[in-house]
């Protein structure tokens, strides 16, 4: 939500005032290129604050999606067997980073703790801007084991015509997607990682598994597949939403 007095096309880059629904003036360099009128800021302020709670502002917040919609299934190929991989060193700055991401996924509901495991795949923590570290996976001997999900994602070709002939277009991508999809409880084990503090296994969706792109697409297709191609476009867990005027 950008706080200006008039109407005016921002630069490319711009760091603007930005208000939240709390009321507080925070900086922001963002990057814009559309026209933005006083009335849109107001009135998407108020569409914000009249549907607050529709909104996830914290892991906390995400009930997920309904498992009478989607879950994620593993399945796996009759000929292959189980593979355990053996917990990596790492330096102890990396490894503290790393407990502490994981102490955040199990308070938000996303981990459980697991005693006895036949898949075992190790975390691969992958450096972000801000120091902290991003828990990822290695589910490579999973993934070899998974039969491919053939459901398609959208062609980018043709999500850009479908673009054709409209004004504005809002931009969306979904809070931590993945997490909001469930594992199928008989699934849950084959998605255990080891630590220096236990093991665990994903009680929602994780990242890098084969086919969780297709199962959120197929997803998306259920809950939107009346609006797809008409008001929005809907690629995995980013969406836009057409308006051919500003009303």
């Amino acid at each position: 939500m950008v706080k200006h007095n008039e109407k005016q096309i921002l630069p490319h880059k711009e760091t603007v005032e930005v208000v939240n629904l709390g009321d507080e003036i925070e900086k922001k360099e963002v990057k814009i290129g559309a026209c933005i009128t006083t009335k849109t800021k107001r009135d998407l302020v108020e569409l914000l604050q009249e549907f607050k709670d529709v909104f996830a502002w914290s892991y906390q917040d995400m009930p997920g999606l309904s498992t009478d919609i989607v879950v994620h299934r593993l399945p796996i190929k009759e000929e292959c067997k189980p593979v355990q991989q053996k917990l990596r060193r790492m330096r102890l700055d990396v490894l503290l980073k790393i407990k502490e991401e994981v102490k955040k996924q199990f308070d938000a509901g996303f981990l459980q703790v697991v005693k006895y495991s036949e898949w075992v795949a190790n975390i691969v923590p992958v450096p972000k801007k801000d120091g902290k570290v991003r828990i990822c996976v290695d589910y490579r001997d999973l993934n070899k084991a998974s039969p491919k999900d053939n459901f398609s994602l959208p062609h980018i070709d043709t999500l850009v015509d479908n673009t054709a002939g409209y004004s504005l277009f809002s931009f969306m991508d979904g809070f931590s997607g993945y997490n909001q999809i469930k594992m199928h409880p008989e699934d849950m084990n084959k998605t255990i990682f080891v630590t220096m503090w236990g093991t665990f296994c994903y009680k929602v969706m994780p990242f890098g598994l084969k086919n969780a792109g297709a199962t959120y697409q197929r997803a998306m297709v259920t809950l939107f597949h009346d609006m797809m191609h008409k008001e929005i476009e809907v690629y995995v867990d980013d969406m836009i939403a057409k308006s051919r005027t500003e009303e």
